[in-house]
């Protein structure tokens, strides 16, 4: 038989049990398009260079929960021996929304988690934009300056339009977007599926959807965060669609992030309408909410690729509500979940471990990773937890995670769990120290982790 690599097997199948074995990952899907299909897809858990679909390493008898998962599985493997092999991009790429954008998790900086309205003004954005350019950040990635909720006026204009805040935008919005851009930089604004915003201060856009897309278009706006507050009860398959289809029409590509909070699981279905989703509710600057944040998001990593993402919501670091070793632990999640890296601190006036955190090249370069595979948790022993994802040129990404408030761990990243042929020698290179590691490993590697602390790392096979 044939091995396959990095391919996934897609069928289309109209009643199916749904269901995962160790070293599958296996998702159900619903797709209409003028008519409904359902689709089952199942991925080879792990990197690229593990065994194959069906490789040696498949255990005997791990794929034994139910008779009909046996058959499915002899089915595909049927498939792979006939060719009939269809790369999940590709199956997914038909029902994705088709704006060019998200190939890799947007990065950038948003207004609310720091400033929310208070002092979220034209001055401050024209700062920010001059702040990401002077301290390297721009060039590191972060390319979005996203002004969120409190940028408008209470009500439209005569014609209907929204109307940039006199007193805090003065200029309005196309000249703060043509500032934005001369710094190489993009513009994002807010807006929501709803009859006002969250804060309650400015019209939201259910009802106007083709009009202020027009008008988004117009100014030269590059990304759009559309919240889900005082919707009149709607579902968001009422609303978001319609949004994502006045984007289409309004002739300039426009970055689509879906703030539905995971309500109704847009990881489902978000990516026919949205680059992004948010899996969660709002995250707050606490360790408590970013790790349960985390955990939330983590369940929806089937449904992220190139083109789509989970969305578990904006960056804390550096707004002073957790410790270093949290803030990098927080870091380290939303880069190996292949979360959007939306900064949400003051970056004019940010703290050189801040810096640090923010602009570390080789934690970033795995959550832009052109392979664009969400991580999981691989293993759970109490507090301690192993995330792995498979990155690029036949590399692996691991976090070690100790999520115990006052006691040191030792944690194990064993091959088996991570995706990695047994006796496979690798070389480790610990992102956050940034030093390849002399030590030879070749079934696992253990690390002590301090207290709500994290080790990052980068395995790559050496050659023999």
């Amino acid at each position: 038989m044939p091995q396959v690599q990095s391919s996934d097997v897609h069928l289309d199948l109209l009643q199916i049990a749904s269901g995962f074995a160790r070293n599958f990952s296996i998702c159900r899907e619903r797709s209409c398009s003028g008519s409904c299909v359902e689709v089952l897809w199942i991925s080879r858990r792990g990197p690229p260079f593990s065994h194959g679909v069906f490789g040696s390493d498949f255990g005997e008898g791990e794929m034994a929960g139910s008779l009909l998962m046996l058959l499915l599985v002899a089915a595909a493997a049927a498939a792979v021996a006939e060719g009939k092999v269809v790369h999940v991009e590709e199956a997914h790429r038909r029902s994705m929304l088709a704006n060019g954008l998200g190939s890799a998790p947007p990065m950038g900086w948003n207004s609310w988690n720091h400033f929310q309205c208070d002092g979220n003004g034209e001055a401050v954005i024209r700062e920010t934009a001059d702040a990401l350019v002077s301290t390297g950040l721009a060039a590191l990635g972060y390319k979005y300056v996203n002004i969120d909720d409190c940028w408008a006026e209470p009500k439209r204009d005569a014609m209907g339009n929204l109307v940039a805040n006199t007193k805090t935008f003065p200029h309005g919005i196309k000249a703060l977007a043509d500032y934005v851009h001369s710094k190489g930089l993009k513009l994002g604004v807010y807006s929501d599926a709803g009859f006002q915003t969250c804060a309650k201060v400015q019209p939201g856009s259910l009802g106007h959807e083709e009009q202020d897309a027009k008008t988004f278009a117009a100014w030269g706006v590059d990304y759009l965060k559309y919240d889900n507050c005082n919707n009149g009860d709607l579902k968001p398959l009422e609303r978001y669609p319609e949004m994502s289809k006045a984007l289409m029409k309004a002739g300039r590509a426009i970055y689509f992030s879906l703030c539905e909070w995971g309500d109704m699981h847009p990881a489902r279905w978000g990516a026919a309408y949205g680059n992004s989703w948010r899996t969660t509710n709002d995250i707050a600057d606490t360790w408590e909410s970013m790790i349960a944040t985390a955990d939330q998001n983590e369940v929806w990593a089937e449904y992220a690729r190139p083109g789509g993402w989970n969305d578990p919501d904006m960056l804390e670091v550096g707004n002073g509500g957790m410790t270093n070793n949290e803030y990098v632990v927080h870091f380290s999640l939303w880069a190996i979940s292949k979360a959007p890296l939306i900064i949400g601190c003051d970056v004019r006036h940010m703290s050189q471990e801040t810096y640090d955190i923010l602009a570390s090249k080789e934690v970033i370069a795995v959550n832009q990773d052109p392979l664009g595979v969400q991580g999981k948790k691989v293993r759970m022993e109490g507090s301690n937890e192993v995330w792995a994802a498979p990155l690029s040129g036949y590399r692996t990404a691991v976090v070690l995670l100790n999520r115990h408030a006052t006691d040191e761990a030792t944690i194990t990243a064993h091959w088996d769990d991570i995706g990695l042929p047994a006796g496979t020698d690798v070389e480790a290179r610990d992102l956050w120290m940034h030093k390849t590691l002399d030590a030879a490993f070749t079934d696992k590697m253990a690390f002590d982790v301090a207290p709500r602390s994290c080790r990052m790392f980068v395995l790559k096979p050496r050659l023999r």
